[in-house]
């Protein structure tokens, strides 16, 4: 085992890290002189190792270079810039932070938040003309950076391999959000997974659309990009309008999005074919959600290049399982073969292992799995088990493997839906919904019935050359399905709500709709 800056150290100091659309790159050996800089501020200010920073940036590379920096000295932990101060004030707590990172301008919320828990503040100052990633910190001249306090120590000594390097919660879409604690060895083995799953090398370049609060991006995108030697241009986020021409310049060899992202790329694919002759993809990646079939198929049409989709989660630092590259198949469906830890299929209540034809709750073992929860014994109590002489953690996802190994999943156990004691997958309606000529995207629920516990619905937008009422849905869904699992409502709308990663989300959306 090993730590994330230690493989990163290893590549030749000017070869291009990290870079931005029309900005100067930051090399290997800019990156190490940032961190130490970093380093040497935070020792400054009193913070060190197994000191809690937690980092509120926009997207870019300056987050990035923040996360990776930051990690090196202390425990980083990346929040989302669209909370409120009442958010801010309980994750701060929660996570027990010393500290913040904030863009040097940046009066918003976590300002107030900051001030509020008494943080210490620190300023992240990026120039016009500097290379991308690169920044100045120094602390502010508010919140405890301003006071004494009575905690002027703090432990100088390198991060190894069991200490934690990143923090970040659970989405808390049903209960109290569960703070993952990820080891320096998680992180460094998932990363080194997803770049052997790609085989990246450093003529590979990654173009990063994902939000950097969010193990997505901060391991597919960058942390395995810098593993393998390679360069990844951070973006300011996912952008429709502007994607075709970002891509165009940075000329990346691959991408990794979200479902959604990648639906809303093809709706503009048409219009710029000129620049998709001339791209130059090894492959794309989806991750973070089920890609539906019918739109692996259509990114593979209009790229030409292979769609690798790929499983993962917080508490896994991210992958688990994915199609692999080319000889091998990549299906339409399944989110692959095992790719870094042990999968397997658990019973869903008892703690025991099922063969490999069986359907049941998919667990997962690894040195890329965290340790557990944090302070929270009942989550771990009921998320990890002992079998065959492995410790297994609960994805709380349902799936079964084919014949050839790769997992196919039938759905979280908690968003099947319960029709009177019928149980119906959601996303098995969405890939039969999928199929109408009409549908551009859509996401099957659980709507409570008074009667039947819960009953199907689904929330669907049209492509915009296309017309279809709520019964024309439902009239087709009856010669594809078994009567009980045709939605009984369906509700057209012009964009599904979505989740701060762009995922749309099962759990409350009949609240959010008023359906409740």
């Amino acid at each position: 085992m090993t730590t994330l800056s230690s493989l990163i150290s290893l590549h030749p100091k000017d070869a291009p890290a990290i870079g931005a659309p029309g900005r100067p790159w930051l090399s290997y050996g800019g990156l190490q002189d940032l961190a130490q800089n970093v380093a040497n501020t935070l020792h400054d200010c009193h913070i060190g190792r197994g000191d809690r920073v937690a980092i509120v940036m926009p997207n870019g590379p300056e987050m990035a270079t923040a996360f990776i920096t930051v990690m090196q000295t202390a425990v980083t932990a990346p929040l989302n810039p669209s909370y409120r101060q009442d958010e801010y004030e309980f994750y701060l707590q929660d996570l027990g932070a010393k500290a913040i990172i904030l863009p040097h301008d940046y009066t918003g919320p976590a300002l107030d938040a900051a001030i509020a828990v008494n943080l210490r503040i620190l300023r992240a100052h990026s120039g016009t003309d500097a290379n991308a990633g690169y920044f100045d910190l120094t602390p502010d001249s508010v919140g405890a950076s301003s006071i004494e306090t009575n905690d002027q120590q703090c432990d100088k000594s390198a991060t190894n391999e069991n200490d934690v390097g990143l923090i970040l919660h659970t989405s808390g879409t049903t209960s109290r959000p569960k703070i993952v604690p990820l080891l320096q060895s998680n992180l460094a083995a998932s990363a080194t997974n997803i770049k052997n799953t790609l085989a990246l090398t450093p003529a590979d370049r990654c173009l990063n659309i994902m939000p950097l609060f969010h193990i997505h991006g901060l391991l597919a995108a960058v942390s395995a990009s810098l593993v393998a030697g390679a360069s990844v241009c951070c973006t300011g986020g996912f952008d429709a309008l502007r994607f075709f021409s970002v891509i165009k310049e940075v000329n990346p060899s691959w991408y990794t999005a979200v479902p959604t992202m990648h639906q809303a790329i093809l709706s503009r694919a048409d219009r710029n074919k000129d620049v998709i002759t001339n791209l130059n993809l090894r492959f794309l990646r989806s991750s973070s959600a089920s890609l539906p079939s019918q739109v692996m198929h259509e990114l593979v049409d209009t790229f030409s290049a292979p769609v690798i989709e790929s499983y993962g989660m917080t508490e896994a630092a991210h992958q688990m399982a994915s199609n692999p590259l080319p000889p091998r198949p990549q299906k339409p469906g399944a989110v692959g073969v095992e790719a870094g830890p042990l999968v397997r299929i658990a019973n869903e209540v008892k703690n025991e292992l099922l063969g490999a034809d069986a359907v049941g709750e998919v667990v997962i073992s690894g040195d890329n799995v965290t340790p557990g929860y944090e302070n929270n014994p009942t989550a771990n109590e009921a998320s990890f088990f002992i079998a065959d002489g492995s410790r297994w953690f609960r994805t709380g996802d349902q799936g079964t493997f084919d014949k050839d190994g790769y997992l196919s999943l039938t759905g979280r156990l908690k968003e099947i839906i319960n029709r009177g004691g019928e149980k119906v997958s959601p996303l098995e309606v969405d890939e039969v919904l999928m199929d109408h000529p009409a549908v551009a995207q859509v996401v099957t629920f659980a709507m409570p019935h008074d009667k039947l516990g819960e009953e199907v619905a689904c929330a669907l937008v049209l492509k915009a050359d296309q017309e279809a009422t709520a019964q024309d849905i439902r009239a087709f869904a009856a010669t594809r399905m078994a009567d009980f699992k045709v939605p009984r409502k369906v509700v057209i709308l012009d964009e599904i709500p979505k989740g701060a990663t762009g995922k749309m989300q099962r759990i409350g959306l009949a609240e959010k709709l008023g359906l409740v």
